[in-house]
């Protein structure tokens, strides 16, 4: 059964981005049949169900290249003794016990959340993060049963530390990018790693070396802090980069996330190995890290996408605030307009076609149907040539109505249709507090 999503402003985006005022977009299955005027689609597709998107906006779904599915149930937690002075602590007092305080139930619904929140904001695809030490094993199965039943793209893996005594994680890696293989296109597998200040080389030879034999990616946190770069340089001579690089672990394939604290070597090293680094603004200052060297790594030609690394799952807000963030860092009121959408609309998109092998981000005929309907009415006149104004400036506080993922309608008028989202939350809420006693006894 068709559909026929009519009477909106459609922006397309793409290398060729249109803004169709009275536009449709008809979909047939998991793919876009049509993009066009509605009265010219009404005509063509007669039989399509029709839904009205009039005072709506109409783009492709968003891409959030970096979360930490597992950290939602910390939300209004009290983190015992005193606040933590700098990210090292911040790691060793809240999240490394976060992780080993979940169990079983507790990731299901930790998953189960922030996909909401996804659909809630119009994104449609995913790449999380994952870390559970007590419930190691089958973990990222419990996460891809969440996926499935919301009805979202994600790329999926366990984050390896040395520091973990419990569990596998490379054996879970492993069993779970074995398991997915090529991917259908909704799920995707890589090879998961901490940060190389918590893996020996063992460790990372070991991991690269499951995922060259099966062709996935290594997703991991680098020079995130200082004290990763430091570390680096005392016990192995060499920052993180040119560490990782030496080992392997790069290549066009992989995520490194964060790149806080590099230089002019690391950021070539990326950009010659085509290595991918996502920039999560609004972490990096709630951990006082320091800010992303994100216009030199851009000039470089290094690919830098966006994440949430977990604090929320809203996008746009990301880009609102890389785009702030940037310019006040570089005191520059000229940078950033251009740059922050660039990471949202094109580089993460290359990003999530490296990991699922499909090309999404655009609405186009013969395209994935991952649709994001915002409300808005534009108070001045929308083009290609102004829509990044509106983007930053308007759309960023739109609410989104209606998210559309593979063809599948998952929210409609503001309704998620394929999670209880009331139950869920209920059912965290009798958890959280079992699980925050467990932590404050580690």
């Amino acid at each position: 059964m068709a559909i026929r999503f009519e009477n909106g402003i459609v922006v397309t985006l793409g290398q060729e981005n249109r803004v169709i005022w009275n536009g449709s977009v008809v979909i047939e299955g998991e793919k876009i049949a049509a993009v066009g005027g509605s009265s010219d689609l009404q005509h063509r597709f007669p039989k399509a169900e029709a839904i009205d998107c009039s005072g709506k906006i109409i783009l492709p779904g968003f891409i959030c290249a970096h979360h930490h599915f597992y950290s939602t149930m910390a939300r209004g937690m009290s983190v015992p003794g005193e606040p933590a002075e700098n990210f090292v602590q911040i790691l060793e007092r809240l999240w490394w016990k976060v992780d080993r305080a979940i169990l079983e139930e507790d990731i299901l619904l930790s998953a189960q959340l922030p996909l909401i929140d996804c659909i809630r904001n119009g994104v449609t695809t995913v790449i999380d993060h994952h870390a559970s030490p007590s419930m190691c094993d089958g973990s990222l199965d419990i996460l891809e049963s969440a996926v499935r039943q919301a009805g979202l793209r994600a790329s999926l893996c366990y984050e390896v530390s040395d520091r973990n005594i419990k569990g596998d994680g490379i054996a879970e890696n492993e069993r779970f990018i074995k398991k997915i293989g090529q991917g259908d296109g909704q799920i995707a597998a890589m090879m998961g790693l901490h940060a190389s200040f918590t893996l020996s080389d063992e460790t990372i030879e070991t991991c690269v070396s499951i995922a060259r034999e099966h062709s996935v990616g290594c997703h991991i946190h680098v020079a995130e802090d200082l004290a990763d770069r430091e570390d680096a340089l005392q016990k192995y001579g060499l920052p993180p980069v040119e560490r990782l690089h030496r080992l392997g672990a790069t290549g066009e394939k992989s995520l490194f996330i964060h790149c806080v604290h590099v230089d002019e070597r690391e950021m070539q090293i990326l950009a010659e190995t085509q290595t991918a680094v996502v920039h999560n603004p609004e972490s990096n200052m709630n951990n006082a890290v320091g800010v992303t060297p994100l216009l030199k790594l851009m000039q470089k030609g290094v690919l830098v996408g966006l994440g949430t690394d977990g604090m929320n799952s809203d996008m746009l807000a990301q880009m609102r605030c890389a785009y702030l963030l940037h310019r006040l860092a570089n005191r520059d009121p000229r940078v950033a307009f251009r740059e922050a959408p660039t990471l949202l609309l094109e580089n993460n998109r290359e990003i999530a076609r490296r990991q699922f092998g499909v090309p999404l981000g655009e609405i186009a005929e013969g395209y994935p149907a991952d649709l994001a309907i915002l409300d808005y009415h534009p108070p001045t006149p929308l083009t290609e040539a102004n829509f990044l104004g509106h983007l930053l400036f308007g759309l960023v506080d739109a609410n989104v109505d209606t998210t559309v993922c593979r063809g599948r309608i998952l929210m409609r008028n503001k309704q998620v249709l394929t999670l209880d989202e009331e139950r869920i939350a209920a059912r965290s809420r009798e958890l959280a507090p079992k699980m925050w006693e467990r932590l404050q006894a580690l």
